[in-house]
């Protein structure tokens, strides 16, 4: 039984403006295979129609050796690569990790009958030896930007630059994150041709924060990307008759340099 294909009364289905389109709508008949039906509407339709390229063919079983084949014609559309000076950013704030000693609150203490429970204001996993503690997600906002720089912005002193910087914090406002939010994670670039650089530019920010409390300790206040610790000693309980682990002083410890990120180029 020879192989034909019909074009459908509902056929050539058309869009006009700035995607135009076209759909042309087919049915296959005397093959059970679909790669046979689909060669065939391949060489039964147009390659080009009102201008238009085909751009995919697409077969459907109605009955035995029976298909019903679309073909659709729209032009291609690509986007320009960027041009040099322009950038694109992007952004997530999935948190990061911190390991913590101590808590915000006590919500629950709950004791075997006639034993008073320690009251280890707010130290977390107290053992006999030290207090365990643990780990907690922080908010810390992730950010990128991929900026397209001239050839001659990009030489030897700047790729410097970018590798004296990472690993820094910032020393001043910086992308609306006030100084000591901001850490430099490092930048990847690439040459496109002989024309620009394509350089992506990676960072972290944490919030500067003021008023924290750790226990009877108050009046705390850190910067984003320093680091608070606590000390405990051992003081006696009177109300559970026990020795027990209780914070006497916290530090607070900056371990990031400061950098100027002007000297980055992408602007503040």
């Amino acid at each position: 039984m020879p192989i034909i294909v019909e074009e459908k009364f509902d056929s050539r289905l058309s869009i006009a403006g700035d995607n135009p389109s076209v759909e042309l709508r087919y049915i296959v008949f005397g093959t059970n295979s679909d790669l046979t039906a689909k060669a065939e509407l391949a060489d039964e339709s147009p390659v080009e129609y009102d201008g238009l390229p085909r751009q995919s063919i697409e077969i459907e079983p109605l009955a035995n050796d029976i298909w019903e084949g679309t073909v659709r014609y729209a032009l291609t559309q690509q986007e320009p690569p960027p041009q040099t000076g322009e950038s694109s950013f992007s952004f997530d704030t999935g948190g990061g990790t911190h390991h913590i000693t101590h808590s915000r609150a006590t919500v629950g203490t709950f004791a075997a009958p006639g034993i008073t429970a320690p009251n280890f204001q707010g130290a977390i996993g107290v053992t006999d030896s030290g207090v365990e503690g643990v780990d907690i997600t922080v908010p810390v906002y992730h950010f990128s930007e991929t900026h397209y720089l001239a050839d001659s912005v990009v030489t030897p002193a700047y790729k410097g630059t970018l590798f004296a910087l990472t690993g820094k914090v910032n020393n001043a406002g910086f992308k609306g994150l006030a100084a000591g939010e901001c850490l430099f994670l490092g930048a990847a670039g690439s040459k496109r041709g002989d024309e620009d650089w394509e350089i992506t530019f990676r960072f972290a920010g944490s919030p500067n924060v003021t008023g924290l409390s750790v226990g009877p300790i108050t009046g705390i206040s850190k910067k984003g990307w320093e680091y608070l610790w606590v000390r405990y000693a051992d003081v006696e309980d009177d109300n559970a008759k026990a020795l027990v682990k209780r914070p006497v002083a916290a530090y607070v410890e900056q371990v990031y340099d400061a950098g100027n990120f002007g000297a980055l180029g992408i602007g503040t």
